[in-house]
C-alpha cells in the first residue's frame, strides 16, 4: 500500500480565512485526507524581515514571491500594523475543517516568534508558548491536540519532550526520511516523528530552471518510485498551494493518485506503522536546499533495539 501523508502548514490569518476553505474544497474533490495544523496565536508575520540577514532568505523571497503570495497587509503584521489573534478571527474556518472530517492539530502559538526564537529558547520558554497553543486548540475544538507540526520544522529540546506530556500522539516537526522515535538525552520520546521526506513547493519553485509550470512534473518524478518505507510526508501551506499555487496543488494530487498513492492524514498514516519497531534516532540541525537557516533532522539510527512505546494508540 503507497500512502502520502498530506500536512498542511496554515501561517497566517489570511491562510486561514483564504486558503483553508479553498483547499478544503480542492481536497474534498478528489476525496483525499490531509492533516491542517494550525498557528493559532498572533499573526506577526511582519516580523520576518529580520531574517533578511540569514543566508539564503533573501534569494528565497526572490525566488517565491512573498508579496504576491502573502499580500502587502499580511507583510505589515507585528510591524506596522498591529498582529491579528487567528485563533480568534479565524475560528469559524477552523471548526469549518474539522466539521469536514480532516484531521488538525497544532502548528504554533505564534509562527515568527517560535520560528526565529525556539532553537535558542529555554525551556521555560518553550514549554510556556507551546501551552498557549494547546490551551487555544481546546478552546477551539472543544478537545485537546492529537498532532503537532512544529513552524518552520523548528524544535528543541523542551518541545520535544514536552509532547510527550501534553498528550501528542504523532507529530511531524522534522525532515527526514522515514517515521522513528526521536532520543532526547539518551531517553526515547514517546511520540513518533513522521518526518516530512519530500521538498516543498517553495524549496523548488526558482532553482535549477523549475517554475509554477514545471515544478510538478519534477515533484512527481521524485515519487514515480514507491519510498523504501512505502510513503512519503508532504508539506504544502495554506498561503501557497490554497491560494496562488492551487492549480499546481491540483496537478499533484491528480498525478500522485495516478502514481497509485492514497492521500491520507498524519494519523492515518500512523496507523499504519508498527510503533514498538520504529528506529530510534537523533535529532541533528541543519540546512536543505531551497531553504534558509538550520532545522530539525533526523539523524541516523541508533545502534539499539527497537523502543517499545505506550502511545495510546489502540
Amino acid at each position: 500500500m503507497k500512502l502520502l501523508a498530506l500536512k498542511i502548514d496554515v501561517d497566517t490569518l489570511r491562510g486561514t480565512l483564504e486558503g483553508v476553505p479553498r483547499l478544503v474544497s480542492i481536497l474534498k474533490a478528489r476525496q483525499a485526507r490531509a492533516t491542517f495544523l494550525f498557528s493559532l496565536g498572533p499573526d506577526h508575520t511582519g516580523r520576518a524581515i529580520k531574517r533578511v540577514f540569514r543566508k539564503g532568505f533573501l534569494g528565497k523571497v526572490q525566488r517565491t514571491s512573498v508579496l504576491e503570495h502573502y499580500g502587502l497587509k499580511t507583510l505589515l503584521y507585528g510591524t506596522l500594523l498591529p498582529g491579528p489573534d487567528i485563533g480568534k478571527h479565524g475560528v469559524d474556518q477552523m471548526r469549518s475543517v474539522a466539521s469536514a472530517g480532516f484531521e488538525t492539530g497544532i502548528h504554533t502559538w505564534d509562527h515568527v516568534t517560535w520560528q526565529d526564537g525556539v532553537a535558542q529558547a529555554s525551556a521555560a520558554w518553550t514549554v510556556r508558548q507551546m501551552m498557549l497553543a494547546e490551551e487555544r486548540f481546546q478552546q477551539i475544538f472543544g478537545r485537546p491536540a492529537e498532532v503537532h507540526g512544529a513552524a518552520g520544522w523548528q524544535m528543541n529540546d523542551a518541545a520535544f519532550e514536552h509532547l510527550d506530556q501534553a498528550g501528542i500522539r504523532w507529530a511531524s516537526d522534522c525532515r527526514g526520511n522515514a517515521p522513528f522515535i526521536p532520543v532526547i538525552h539518551d531517553h526515547p520520546c514517546l511520540c513518533p516523528q513522521l518526518p516530512t521526506t519530500l521538498p516543498t513547493l517553495d524549496e523548488l519553485i526558482g532553482l535549477d530552471g523549475l517554475d509554477r509550470e514545471t515544478v510538478a512534473t519534477h515533484l512527481l518524478s521524485l515519487t514515480a518510485a514507491a519510498p523504501p518505507q512505502g510513503h512519503h510526508v508532504f508539506t504544502l501551506h495554506a498561503e501557497l498551494e490554497g491560494m496562488r499555487l492551487a492549480s499546481v496543488m491540483e496537478r499533484l494530487l491528480q498525478g500522485w493518485q495516478q502514481q497509485g498513492y492514497q492521500l491520507v492524514s498524519l494519523g492515518e498514516l500512523a496507523h499504519t506503522l508498527d510503533l514498538t519497531g520504529l528506529p530510534r534516532c537523533r535529532i541533528v540541525r541543519g540546512e536543505l536546499p531551497g531553504r534558509s537557516g538550520k532545522m530539525a533532522l533526523q539523524g541516523p539510527a541508533l545502534d539499539n533495539p527497537p523502543v517499545s512505546i505506550l502511545s495510546g494508540m489502540q
